[in-house]
């Protein structure tokens, strides 16, 4: 039998559902509409059950400066799936909304990045869990924060803690736009 870095059967869902989180960024197109087509896909995803998505937030973008601001989102869910699959999802919406991979921390249409998966940690080629810039991101910890005020990044310590310690100017809530789910 094959398993995977969850430690389960390889195509197995694991039996008590875990708080998943994923972080959805975009700059190209309408940044809005691939936002919601992303979050769209992964309510439509088996063994996943959304619990939440925070406000929409424009952010500066982080590495290649010279780029459009993004607009990003984070999606809460339970799932039963393991990581390495949802990971796979991540990356089939990714595909399915025409993302191109040219440079590192370029502009893309939709970003879907798997942040959290309960207290999994893992580290390998494939995956690395929590997510290993998750800490030091305000566009993901701020949206997380609203999300979920009492969520604790694993090996890092709680999301508020975390959010003190960053510069968050580059991170604006925008009210007039929403995503639906």
């Amino acid at each position: 039998m094959v398993t995977n870095p969850d430690g389960i059967a390889q195509g197995a869902e694991i039996s008590q559902p875990r708080n998943s989180v994923f972080s959805i960024g975009s700059n190209l197109g309408d940044r809005l509409e691939y936002l919601n087509s992303a979050v769209r896909a992964l309510r439509a995803t088996a063994g996943l059950q959304l619990t939440g998505v925070s406000s929409v937030y424009a952010t500066e973008p982080v590495g290649v400066l010279a780029q459009p601001d993004f607009l990003n989102v984070v999606v809460a869910a339970e799932s039963t799936l393991p990581a390495m699959a949802m990971l796979q999802r991540a990356l089939a919406i990714e595909d399915a909304c025409s993302r191109v991979r040219t440079v590192r921390w370029g502009p893309r249409t939709v970003d879907v990045d798997l942040i959290a998966v309960g207290e999994c940690q893992q580290d390998t080629p494939e995956l690395s869990l929590p997510h290993p810039r998750a800490h030091e991101r305000a566009f993901v910890l701020v949206p997380w924060l609203e999300l979920q005020p009492d969520a604790v990044l694993v090996g890092r310590g709680p999301v508020a803690d975390l959010v003190a310690g960053l510069d968050t100017t580059g991170v604006r809530r925008c009210d007039e736009e929403r995503v639906d789910w």
